[in-house]
């Protein structure tokens, strides 16, 4: 077993004095389709090594008992006083909510939990603890929830207690990943298909900035209203039901006089967006890594002027690549506002990669930079 599922078993079992069941619950990485999950798009995520690790088990009682390792923390509640709190409690209490809310019959339990995914990275490390969470109370209380299921309770998980309005991309990666390789997710009608993830001598690093962003701050949400704002303008006056409908920005520009500049930015770019995540499937099937990279630039411009939800910190990482033959692709990836950028190096160039980039952003920033050489896996499961 891996060593943090063996600390969480280690915990739990001298906790409670009793043998729990261990689970797995993936971050992710996204390839293309930023901030467009929410918006009908399209989105190329893939499932990664690092996670979440539970040790679950029931306790024949009505109350719940959470220990959070990394945050060296515990807390308890009752079942039927299941309420929201503060901070990263609701990650949790609002997955055992959604659970009351369909009438599950859910019961007390004891869990650890522990993780390695950077906190603020990116990585998706709230889908992680929702689904890791949300499976294993769907095993060990044999509720009969597939895996769509589970990731739809676990988005609108997010949306309850943390008022975090995302798209269903992370939950969905979480809980429908599979190793070697990216999910094309249609996240209106949910609709996905595999495609394998052949890098041909190519690495995906991620560059984590040390910026830590919040999602919950409010400006995820923002960004989120201004596409809503446009939508409902462009119902009206293009008589369609979806950015989706609209196959070209250039039919938006007629309108741009009559709009909130943030807004037409907003809705400019995720019209392009969708038509990259599109081109970029193309890219994959035809083997065409070089044509891929450039769209992630592409998208990382766009994230940056457009939609505005990069920093310094990562426009600096992205432009250190535009002198490095090794990287053929760079991006900020993620909500934004810190993180990571994720990158397309050559195999042979990645340690040279981190070097020249750690030290140009120790130079310019004053703060260590982190580097990750990611691998692909399954979605959450049981560790049997």
């Amino acid at each position: 077993m891996n060593a943090i599922a063996n600390r969480v078993h280690k915990i739990f079992s001298e906790s409670f004095s009793a043998e729990p069941r261990l689970f797995f619950s993936p971050g992710r990485i996204n390839l293309i389709g930023e901030h467009v999950d929410y918006n009908d798009g399209f989105v190329m995520p893939a499932a990664i090594d690092k996670g979440v690790y539970y040790a679950l088990e029931k306790n024949e009682t009505d109350e719940c008992h959470f220990y959070a390792v990394d945050f060296d923390e515990w807390f308890s509640v009752a079942i039927l006083s299941i309420s929201k709190q503060s901070g990263w409690k609701n990650y949790l209490l609002s997955v055992v909510n959604e659970f009351l809310l369909l009438n599950k019959k859910i019961k007390g339990f004891n869990c650890v939990f522990s993780g390695d995914i950077p906190r603020g990275s990116g990585i998706s490390s709230s889908a992680a603890v929702e689904g890791g969470l949300a499976f294993a109370l769907n095993e060990v209380f044999d509720c009969g929830l597939d895996r769509v299921e589970l990731a739809r309770l676990c988005q609108r998980a997010e949306h309850n207690f943390p008022n975090v309005k995302c798209g269903i991309m992370d939950q969905f990666a979480n809980m429908m990943g599979k190793q070697d390789n990216v999910l094309l997710l249609d996240c209106k009608s949910l609709e996905h298909q595999y495609f394998p993830l052949q890098l041909d001598g190519y690495k995906i690093v991620l560059l984590n900035s040390g910026v830590h962003h919040s999602l919950a701050s409010g400006e995820y949400n923002i960004r989120r209203q201004r596409c809503e704002e446009g939508m409902s303008f462009f119902k009206t006056k293009l008589n369609i039901q979806s950015f989706r409908d609209i196959h070209n920005a250039d039919n938006i520009l007629p309108y741009k006089p009559e709009m909130k500049p943030e807004v037409y930015d907003c809705c400019k770019y995720v019209i392009e967006e969708i038509g990259r995540t599109k081109k970029a499937a193309t890219c994959l099937q035809q083997n065409d890594l070089i044509a891929f990279g450039k769209l992630m630039y592409a998208t990382h411009e766009g994230l940056s002027k457009l939609y505005q939800v990069s920093c310094e910190e990562l426009d600096f990482l992205v432009e250190q690549t535009l002198s490095n033959d090794a990287v053929i692709g760079s991006r900020l990836m993620g909500g934004g506002f810190g993180g990571c950028t994720i990158n397309l190096v050559a195999e042979n160039a990645v340690d040279d990669f981190i070097a020249k980039a750690s030290g140009a952003y120790l130079h310019k920033f004053n703060r260590n930079l982190e580097a990750y050489v990611m691998q692909t896996g399954n979605g959450t499961s049981e560790i049997k």
